[in-house]
């Protein structure tokens, strides 16, 4: 995973209120954009970016595109943000 992709999509605000969203079940891109006052194509910009990052899983189903958070991807950096004090990600915490 290209972390300068990953931390570059985190950096905008809407794209974090994105994947707050897709924390609790998919949604299709009319869903999240329900949740903004910008446009269809501006939220399909930052799915995108999202996407290219590795932080969402796109999927078609009929004629939607459903998106869901890539708990692959955020597993990776929290393991990475682990390590950086001096943990082991993996070993369970007793």
């Amino acid at each position: 995973m290209g972390f300068q992709l990953t931390f570059k999509a985190l950096s905008d605000p809407i794209r974090r209120e994105i994947l707050q969203l897709l924390r609790t079940s998919p949604l299709t891109a009319g869903e999240i954009a329900a949740h903004f006052s910008v446009s269809n194509a501006t939220i399909s910009h930052h799915l995108s970016i999202l996407k290219e990052a590795g932080l969402v899983l796109d999927e078609k189903q009929g004629k939607y595109i459903t998106y869901e958070l890539n708990m692959t991807v955020v597993d990776e950096i929290l393991g990475w943000f682990y390590t950086l004090k001096g943990g082991d990600f993996n070993e369970k915490d007793n």
